[in-house]
Parts: structure tokens; C-alpha cells; sequence
């Protein structure tokens, strides 16, 4: 069996570190480090797969990196478009007299065939002469295993993993988190429509499951045997693992920026690493903190992350604040080694999520011994055990209190012992991610065998 992994998104869009994006590099940056089996990873075009040689440009290709970004907006644009097309056409299926639904349908077909045509002239173009040395076409056989590790609800490869499935190669969908359809309004609505149409398709293609929790992972069996029926959805597998913590953009030439170490410097620093978005809470912190400056108290707060969606109110608020630039700092560029700075010089990690697939940063920062307040969801106890604190999200007093009490007290009010809380490594994240799919993979092609004449 040979496994492959699909990173796509991050093959196209190597500047991009945020989220999926960080997975999937670090666990293709670690197949190597595996012992068994052979994992290779790749990308996938409508009519092609093709074995990755190298991740990322290297340092001398930034003519080609930047033809390829180029190319790959512009393929990437189309894509949407013609994904609204689509929608369009179901929307609007049944709607009008008999003679509009037919000029209807016939302009969005031929709109939908120009553009599959000019994306695939894209897609040829920097595939036959931007990207000759990076990739090499694969030729797929029966028993391989592909594992849709990345971002693929807006990829346009949909036909090519259908036609592998048909030759014999088992489907494997990698879940970070059902929000678009448990929380969706936490989401844009066009993506809440593009992932439900998605998840439509990976429930009826892929033969198993893996998200990254535990609380993840019972959810998608749910959602499946909602779609499905139970007894259809028992054909499928559900498993997870966990991800590592490593911070591997760490750049050694790389400074940490003058306002950085002062901000650190004049007085305790509570850190949010999020991008900042109305899911993650950051109002919430805001508040908490306002009410602990009303009382004098001489914490600062800090937001680092890339700003998101809906959020204008909040980013008009932080940059009008009285507080910003002595006890409020907002950065959204910061580089890993800068990141890591902030992780351990902190005084605590707060993470007020309402909803979350993961959680990350907590992973990176008591990876660190920066402890961490976290929201009291399913997923965060799940990683933190009795080694985290934990606040209520019906009043931001309840975290202002925790933070007084920390302040006050000089003791961090967690239940357990947090010198014994351990985590993995991106290498054994990747290590339990293969060995967990080739345990199910082997068990379904047991059963496969088992059934055949």
C-alpha cells in the first residue's frame, strides 16, 4: 500500500501559515522521519496526480513563485466564480416560465464550460512550464490509499479522485471541523454553501474518516448518518489523531522587532494567537480586560494574528482604544520566531473560542510552559485535561476574576499538574495520522476480501 498525500492548497499557496495550511506542511515536511510505509505526497489536477518533489520554491525560483501565484489566483478566481454558477443554477432550478429556464440553464452551461476551459489552459500552463522541476506526474494503482489532508472543499479535482476510487485507490477525508454546518454563523455564507456542497460529495466518496479530536470525529459520524442513513454509514470508518506543536518557520536570521520586546518588557502580557474573527472571541477579551483597567489593574493584552471576516466593529474599537500601545497591542505579521517570543514571554495564553476543531495555539504554548485559560468547551478539555483553567463565556467577568486571581495571587488556578501535561511532536502527529488510517484501511480491506466470489 502506498499512501498519498494530498496538499494541493499549500503546493499553490506556499506563503500562506495559518490553520490547515501549518498541518499539512508539517506533516508532509515529516513523512520522511516515518519508517513504513511509503507515503508520498501530492497534488491533484481534474484529470491528473502528480507526485510532489519539492513543497516550496526554493530561494532562486522567484520568477517562476510568483508566475505560479499568479496563475493560481487567477485559476483559483475562476473556480469561485464558476462554484457560484452553480449554485445559481441549483437555486434557481424550477423557477420561471419554461422558455427562461432553458436561456437560463443554457448561458450558465456555456458560462461553467468557458470557464472549466480557460482554468484547465491555467492549470496546463504552470504545470508544463512553471513547475517542470517541483512535480512529477504519478501514475496511481489499485490498493493506494489517498488521504485528502488539505483545504479541498473550493478544489476543482473532484472528477480525478472519483475516477481513482473507481480503479481501486481508497479515499481517505481528513476533518479539521463541521463548522460551516454546526456553527454557520461564524462563517461566510458562500462558504457555508461551497462546504455543504463538499461534504455532500466526501460523504458519498470517501471510504473513511480521521479529524484531528475526538469531539470532532463524533460529530462527522453524526453528520454522515444524517446523510447517509446508519447503516450506509457503517461502511465507512471514523477515527482521529492529534497534531504536534512545533513552530518549524523559525527562521534563525530572522530579528523580533524593537516594540515587540518592549511591550513585553513593562508589565505582564496576556496573548491571544488567533486570527481574529467573531468565532474566536476576541470581544470577549476586550471586555474582560476593560473591566480589569477600570480596576487599575496592570496587565496588558495582546492580540496577534491575521484580521479575518466580521470584525469591523471590533478592529475599529481596538484601534480607537485608550489602552492601545501601553496595556493593548494588536500585531498581524508576526513571524514564527516572533511568535515564539510572545509564547515564552508571556504571562498566559487566553482562548475564549466558542467553537473550535482543535486548538492549536493551546498546544503551542504549553508546549512552551505558558499555561493557558481556555473557554470550557469539549475539544479544549479534551487537550488540556485538568492541566488548563477554564472560564465561562456568559460574562466576561468570569475570566477578569481568573486574571485577578492570578495577578493577586502569584498561583495559576488550574486543578492539576501542569509540569505533567505532555504533547506530541509534529513527527508523531504524522506518525498516529498513517498508522491510524492504515489500521482501518487494512481492517476495510480485509472485509473487502472477505466479501469478494
Amino acid at each position: 500500500m502506498r499512501y498519498l498525500i494530498e496538499c494541493t492548497y499549500v503546493y499553490e499557496h506556499p506563503d500562506t501559515n495559518s490553520g490547515i495550511q501549518r498541518v499539512v506542511r508539517n506533516v508532509v515536511n515529516n513523512l520522511k522521519h516515518l519508517d513504513a510505509p511509503e507515503c508520498i505526497p501530492v497534488i491533484l489536477t481534474p484529470d491528473r496526480v502528480y507526485k510532489v518533489n519539492q513543497l516550496h520554491p526554493g530561494p532562486n525560483e522567484k520568477i517562476r513563485t510568483r508566475l505560479h501565484a499568479w496563475l493560481t489566483w487567477q485559476h483559483n478566481r475562476l473556480g469561485r466564480l464558476r462554484e457560484r454558477i452553480t449554485l445559481y443554477r441549483a437555486s434557481r432550478k424550477g423557477i420561471g416560465s419554461s422558455v427562461r429556464r432553458v436561456v437560463r440553464e443554457s448561458v450558465c452551461l456555456g458560462m461553467q464550460l468557458a470557464l472549466s476551459v480557460t482554468m484547465k489552459c491555467l492549470s496546463w500552463t504552470s504545470l508544463n512550464y512553471v513547475d517542470t522541476n517541483r512535480l512529477q506526474e504519478l501514475e496511481c494503482q489499485a490498493g493506494d490509499v489517498l488521504i485528502l489532508l488539505d483545504s479541498s472543499w473550493h478544489a476543482d479535482f473532484f472528477p480525478m479522485a472519483e475516477q481513482l476510487k473507481s480503479k481501486g485507490v481508497y479515499i481517505v477525508s481528513v476533518i479539521y471541523d463541521l463548522m460551516p454546518l454546526t456553527h454557520p454563523q461564524f462563517c461566510d455564507d458562500g462558504l457555508v454553501r461551497v462546504f455543504d456542497h463538499w461534504f455532500d460529495w466526501v460523504t458519498r466518496t470517501a471510504d473513511g474518516f480521521i479529524a484531528i479530536s475526538r469531539t470532532i470525529i463524533e460529530q462527522v459520524q453524526q453528520e454522515v448518518e444524517a446523510r447517509l442513513g446508519r447503516e450506509a454509514a457503517q461502511q465507512r470508518w471514523f477515527d482521529y489523531f492529534h497534531l504536534g506543536s512545533d513552530l518549524d518557520q523559525i527562521r534563525p536570521d530572522s530579528l523580533i522587532r524593537p516594540e515587540i520586546e518592549q511591550a513585553f518588557a513593562l508589565r505582564p502580557v496576556y496573548l491571544m494567537v488567533s486570527t481574529i474573527e467573531p468565532r474566536k472571541n476576541h470581544v470577549y477579551l476586550l471586555d474582560a480586560f476593560d473591566l480589569l483597567w477600570a480596576e487599575n489593574t496592570d496587565a496588558a493584552l495582546c492580540f496577534v494574528g491575521k484580521i479575518g471576516w466580521k470584525n469591523e466593529h471590533l478592529i475599529e474599537r481596538i484601534r480607537r482604544h485608550p489602552q492601545l500601545g501601553k496595556r493593548l497591542f494588536m500585531w498581524n505579521d508576526l513571524n514564527d520566531r516572533e511568535l515564539e517570543y510572545c509564547y515564552l514571554n508571556a504571562r498566559s495564553l487566553l482562548f475564549p473560542s466558542h467553537v473550535e476543531g482543535f486548538g492549536l495555539p493551546l498546544v503551542e504554548a504549553m508546549q512552551r510552559k505558558l499555561p493557558v485559560m481556555a473557554s470550557d468547551i469539549p475539544v479544549f478539555r479534551e487537550i488540556g485535561g485538568d492541566a488548563m483553567a477554564y472560564f465561562e463565556l456568559s460574562d466576561p467577568a468570569n475570566l477578569a476574576r481568573l486574571v485577578s486571581h492570578y495577578e493577586s495571587s502569584g498561583t495559576f488556578p488550574v486543578e492539576g499538574d501542569m509540569s505533567q501535561w505532555k504533547w506530541l511532536t509534529w513527527k508523531e502527529s504524522t506518525g498516529q495520522l498513517i498508522s491510524r488510517v492504515q489500521e482501518n484501511v487494512n481492517v476495510l480491506a480485509r472485509g473487502s476480501s472477505a466479501h469478494s466470489p
